[in-house]
């Protein structure tokens, strides 16, 4: 009997591709494509393709596993979660809840979010909650919400990307982290629009552009603002716009005009004709976008880059105008999601703030606590880790995997094993599992129903396509059974749809209000954009033509099958106003600053890292899958032919990179993409040739990112060993 295939969506990046499922007769299942979702219209990167690997009981975990003399062993479902479950109860009563850490990630659905923030909160009492999104783009989600007064990766959908005048594409290597999108800049052009690309590399993506800029690592900041001095000297503001829908600009344009084009220039490496070539091509079209990614996100200045970003944008009149703004390219794949709905330090559902009085009240109110028991803002994902073994003596961990992810990772991996107790629930014994006290196996993408929320600001349904491998449960079960083991017997179902409905109400009325949205819905149409809440009985709501022009009017109730008193979602934030109080948007004056280590004679050069188009995140699932592996098999230290002769190396050759963290170790791959006084480094392996033992955690004051993207290094030639 012939299977039906099962719309859904990919696990991996951001995008969220439109995939279907297909189970096989013989075992297995089978990804097709699925044309009817607009963000990718059918195309899958290999990472999509050969997703379902990872389901195969062969690659992940199947059964708990329970550390006994040293060793991981299997156990059963009762005693790993008893096990865990006591250790927890007996560190807290000893040590206090704050004792307790819970650390989440950004490819956890929207259910498991919400869940995991209530169970820190409520079950056990803890402030110290984060989440690896933190890595991810907070820096944009902070100057997003200085600038607008909200936060969403991209305020508009990607199908705008074609129609605009000119993108300025800033640290993204699109066409190898999430190939389907680059259709959408390679339309751009075919329409006569131009692509500006800002990276220290000459990446795939920046051999598409019509314009490379390739600043000095760390210097983003002072290029934007470079920018914006030519916008005012050349007479490109747009002073009815400023004057109209803006604050702040006579600051931000003083502190813009301290960074002289030929200042910038000895900074940044950028020629001056350059400078005044990008301010050309972003001024002269009608429509024009500024798009981050995490190369000038992950930095110790990055909430200030991206607002210097932002404010050439402002200055221009492109913001909250059809076809211009601002957006983020979210990377992991609920990273938008994964902190709105409270598995941030700092933040409660519906992207409200736990230190509001009133927010607090509200979700209070949806979990039946009061209020003054919900614990205050924790530490932020560095801060958290760096904790661990001291003020922290136990952690719970969800779908992350810092031993290879996090910054100055040797010291991360310390400092997980110095933990009284960990357990991890994860799909695979990633290298951070391996060194738990419980692990607990849990279902993934195609096995269980959730909702994720993609770079667009679209909520979409992952549907469940196939069971799990006997012996396997989902998160929402473990916090369930946990919260029962604990003596909270109520508020944590099992059931996603039942979890979702508990977040529509504790998200309404808040910056990402999800009330209006569900399963229904979200199958019928295919996602919905949020803010979306939920109407009033007898209201009916009429969209404009875009989505974003909304009306109510009196008139009768009608069924959630009826889209003719649906609030439509909002595709297309800020063309009215900004979410800020006076609905003005703010400008940030801001100014250059160094990086938190610059070069110096011992470690003479940048590091930069980044990822490769058949890996992804920590590969912790990628690297189980062959083709992927085949393609892309372990590290390396890309450098300039300029270095490599100083060297003596070879293409090949093992290089040592040292910096004041550790060494790293992985063989040359010589270019002349990259600049003469910077190495590059992919992050997805563990191991000698790990990245992030290199890696600054020196922190954002205001996102508190780490500077992922620029360290001091030094590349020393490794001596062969002998053959004997």
């Amino acid at each position: 009997m012939e299977k039906t295939p099962t719309p859904t969506h990919c696990p991996y990046c951001a995008l969220q591709c439109g995939m279907n499922i297909t189970p096989l007769p013989q075992g297995g299942v089978e990804v097709t494509e699925r044309a009817d979702f607009p963000v990718n219209r059918g195309a899958l990167c290999g990472k999509g393709r050969t997703a379902a690997e990872v389901l195969s009981p062969a690659v992940r975990l199947t059964t708990p596993l329970v550390r006994e003399g040293g060793r991981l062993v299997e156990a059963d479902w009762p005693e790993a979660l008893d096990r865990i479950a006591g250790r927890l109860a007996a560190i807290r009563e000893r040590h206090g809840p704050d004792s307790l850490g819970v650390f989440g990630g950004g490819g956890l659905t929207n259910e498991k979010a919400y869940a995991l923030g209530k169970f820190a909160r409520v079950v056990l009492g803890t402030s110290q909650i984060d989440y690896n999104g933190r890595f991810c783009m907070s820096s944009a989600a902070a100057a997003g919400t200085k600038a607008f007064g909200l936060d969403r990766g991209l305020p508009f959908p990607l199908e705008d990307v074609p129609r605009t005048g000119c993108v300025i594409l800033v640290g993204s290597n699109l066409a190898e982290t999430m190939p389907p999108s680059l259709r959408f800049f390679t339309e751009l052009r075919e329409n006569g629009g131009t692509l500006i690309v800002v990276d220290p590399r000459r990446t795939r993506t920046a051999e598409q552009a019509d314009l490379h800029l390739a600043p000095r690592p760390g210097t983003d900041l002072a290029l934007a603002l470079g920018l914006l001095h030519l916008v005012v000297a050349e007479g490109r503001t747009d002073e009815a716009y400023i004057r109209e829908r803006t604050t702040g600009w006579e600051e931000a344009r003083a502190a813009a005009m301290a960074h002289w084009p030929e200042y910038v220039e000895r900074i940044t490496g950028v020629p001056v004709p350059r400078l005044r070539e990008a301010v050309r091509m972003f001024c002269e079209p009608e429509a024009a976008m500024v798009l981050t990614a995490r190369g000038p996100e992950q930095q110790s200045k990055g909430t200030d880059t991206v607002g210097a970003w932002i404010n050439l944008c402002l200055a221009t009149g492109r913001a909250g105008r059809p076809l211009s703004g601002y957006g983020c390219l979210t990377g992991q794949g609920n990273g938008q999601g994964g902190r709105e709905h409270g598995q941030k330090a700092d933040q409660l559902p519906g992207y409200r703030k736990l230190d509001d009085p009133a927010a607090r009240r509200h979700v209070a109110g949806v979990w039946g606590v009061d209020p003054d028991s919900l614990p205050g803002p924790g530490r932020s994902a560095y801060e958290l880790l760096d904790a661990l073994g001291t003020d922290v003596r136990a952690l719970l961990l969800m779908g992350s995997n810092p031993v290879v992810s996090a910054p100055r990772a040797a010291h991360v991996e310390e400092r997980l094993r110095s933990l009284d107790f960990l357990a991890v629930a994860d799909v695979v014994l990633s290298e951070t599992a391996e060194l738990a006290d419980v692990v607990l196996p849990v279902t993934q993408w195609a096995e269980e129903t959730g909702t994720t929320t993609s770079l667009e600001g679209r909520v979409l349904l992952r549907r469940r396509a196939v069971a799990p491998p006997p012996g396997v449960h989902s998160d929402l079960y473990v916090l369930h059974e946990l919260a029962g083991r604990l003596g909270v017997e109520k508020g944590f179902p099992t059931d996603p749809e039942e979890v979702f409905g508990e977040l529509r109400r504790a998200s309404a009325g808040g910056p990402a209000d999800y009330s209006g949205i569900t399963y229904r819905r979200l199958a019928e149409e295919n996602g919905v954009f949020w803010p979306c809440p939920e109407e009033p009985a007898g209201a009916t709501v009429v969209a404009g033509g875009d989505g974003t022009q909304v009306a109510l009017s009196e008139g009768p109730a009608a069924s959630d099958t009826s889209t003719s008193v649906r609030h439509p979602g909002t595709p297309r934030l800020f063309l009215d106003r900004f979410a800020t109080p006076d609905g003005r948007a703010r400008f940030v004056a801001v100014t250059h600053r160094a990086t938190a280590e610059e070069p110096d004679a011992e470690y003479p050069l940048l590091l930069t890292t980044g990822r490769v188009v058949s890996q992804y995140q920590s590969g912790a699932q990628t690297r189980r899958v062959a083709e992927l592996n085949a393609a892309a098999p372990g590290p390396f230290v890309e450098l300039h032919p300029r270095l490599a002769a100083r060297l003596g190396a070879a293409e090949g050759d093992p290089l040592a990179v040292v910096s004041r963290r550790g060494r790293a170790v992985a063989p040359a791959r010589i270019t002349d993409t990259i600049r003469p006084d910077t190495v590059f480094m992919p992050f997805h392996w563990p191991g000698e040739g790990r990245a992030n033992t290199l890696t600054n955690p020196a922190l954002d004051p205001t996102s508190r990112m780490p500077e992922f993207k620029s360290c001091a290094v030094r590349v020393e030639l490794v001596e062969a060993v002998p053959r004997s």
